[in-house]
């Protein structure tokens, strides 16, 4: 088979579901061209079922429910905590001009707490992922990646 620069390339297949033929710009144009349109439709709408099951399935709503209860209170924690210190520093100004320590005042110390909660809320969020979203995840992913696959006539 011929590319477009000239150079001859064979059909790469990939058995794993984690490869993105369209990341790779690989193996796209040659198997939209074989498919016959019909065929595709009816694979398309199988894996639109398949993702309608998978998302009611209970091993993705338990992610789902995961990932809200740490979500929803850190994200109004953290806006509590930001939102304080801009009022804080419109209505006491003169709160926060008072001297800590030398040149350093109290809003010196929240604003340097603001980056520091930052950080450690993203740290508090990728180490609540890595310990109980996603394997979970990810085993929705193998699952679903493999009926999709199967609906759509096989490997890709």
């Amino acid at each position: 088979m011929q590319s477009s620069n000239g150079r001859s390339h064979a059909r790469v297949r990939y058995d794993d579901p984690w490869y993105d033929a369209l990341a790779s710009g690989w193996g796209e144009a040659d198997a939209a061209a074989d498919a016959v349109p019909e065929a595709r439709e009816e694979g398309a709408r199988a894996a639109a079922d398949i993702y309608l099951e998978v998302q009611r399935s209970a091993a993705f709503q338990e992610v789902r429910s995961r990932y809200r209860r740490f979500v929803v209170p850190a994200v109004i924690g953290f806006l509590a905590w930001y939102l304080a210190y801009v009022v804080v520093a419109t209505t006491a100004p003169g709160l926060m001009a008072r001297p800590v320590a030398g040149a350093v005042n109290v809003a010196m110390l929240a604003g340097l707490g603001q980056f520091l909660s930052t950080f450690l809320l993203t740290w508090a969020y990728a180490r609540h992922a890595r310990l109980r979203r996603d394997r979970a995840a990810l085993d929705l992913r193998w699952d679903t990646q493999e009926l999709t696959r199967g609906a759509r006539g096989g490997h890709r």
